[in-house]
């Protein structure tokens, strides 16, 4: 396969993903991470290994309708079966009554198994401000 067609199919798998967030499907978001893959995301812990449905499905009940998942200035390189994403992440919707607009730096890797793309390393983070408060940063935005 060629770089090219693995860019085109890692790019479906992360469409794949908005839908399903905008759609509330746990099972496809699931779908997209290797078992064991390392998660680094905004919430607490630090890390977990492996993404659970009920997780998924518990965080996905607290939005009240679609979650408007969008990657921006995307760097997608494919080297044999890994592949390393770097993008901005702008997550939108409503959540606890109030509407939602969230920028975020996103780092995925996948690896290639058995003819399909799967996320093995999925890292999401906001700044924090450097002036003694820590405060995360979610005020800024590109």
């Amino acid at each position: 396969m060629t770089s090219t067609s693995d860019k085109a199919e890692i790019d479906g798998l992360f469409r794949q993903l908005a839908r399903a967030h905008a759609g509330h499907d746990a099972d496809a978001i699931v779908e997209a991470y290797a078992p064991d893959a390392v998660i680094y995301d905004l919430s607490p812990p630090l890390v977990r290994r492996g993404i659970k449905r009920e997780s998924v499905a518990a965080w996905l009940g607290s939005w009240e309708g679609p979650i408007q998942v969008d990657a921006h200035d995307v760097n997608l390189v494919v080297d044999g079966g890994l592949a390393f994403v770097s993008a901005l992440t702008r997550m939108r919707g409503r959540q606890g009554g109030q509407e939602q607009d969230l920028w975020y730096r996103t780092t995925i890797c996948l690896r290639k198994t058995s003819g399909r793309w799967r996320i093995v390393c999925d890292h999401s983070s906001v700044p924090f401000y450097m002036d003694g408060s820590y405060r995360a940063a979610v005020d800024l935005k590109p």
